[in-house]
This record gives C-alpha cells, structure tokens and sequence, in this order.
C-alpha cells in the first residue's frame, strides 16, 4: 500500500513538472517583441514610433537568438563574450530608440519599463 501511494505521488510530481516546463518553452523573437510592445503601452506611442520601435526590437531579439545559436553550436559558453555581446546588442537597440522616442519616453523606458523585462532572479 505504501509503494502505491509512494508511485502516485511520483506520478503527480513529474506530470506537473512537466506542465510548467511547457511554459518555460523559449520564446520566438516575434513573441518577445509582441509582449515588449504591449509593456510599451504606457508610453503612448505614435503610428509611427510604434512602427520603429516594433522592429528595432524585432531586430534586436532575432540577433540576440542568433548569437545564442552560435555559442550553442560552437560548444563553448562564455559567459563574458554572453555578456559582452549581449551589452552591444542593447547599445544598439537602445541608440535605434532613441533616434525614435522622445526624452520622457526615453527616460520612462530606462527607468521602470526596461528593468522589468529582465528575468528576475531567485535571491538566496
């Protein structure tokens, strides 16, 4: 009797893992660029901002899986060249955003959008 309910609760344990792991599944750029724009809704953008801005987050999310595909095939994870890369990567988003929105949007941007699209990490 012991064994069964040892074995069921094993079960329910792995198929709910498995639930939440099929939402941890990685996003397309299209779909992190979707969810950017609707957390940029507070800044009232334009027809025409929100056009520039779509793709300069477009571009910046499909480079940033390009560069991860790269480390991935090569093998090696560098966590600095990671880092580097992914700091460039932002440079030149951010650059492409500021050409687009203006001071009080870019400030809004810095200051509590942008710091909420980073992965929160677990402190211990």
């Amino acid at each position: 009797m012991k064994k069964q309910i040892v074995l069921a609760a094993l079960a329910i344990i792995f198929s709910l893992g498995s639930v939440f792991a099929q939402d941890m599944q990685r996003q397309t750029p299209e779909e992190r660029t979707k969810a950017t724009m609707e957390k940029l809704a507070p800044l009232s953008l334009t027809a025409d901002q929100s056009v520039k801005v779509n793709t300069a987050f477009l571009e910046f999310y499909t480079a940033r899986q390009k560069s991860m595909e790269e480390m991935r095939a090569a093998g090696s994870f560098d966590r600095e060249a990671m880092t580097a890369k992914n700091k460039e990567l932002s440079d030149a988003r951010d650059g492409k955003l500021k050409a687009v929105l203006t001071e009080d949007q870019l400030k809004k941007w810095k200051e509590e959008i942008e710091p909420s699209l980073r992965p929160q990490r677990k402190q211990q």
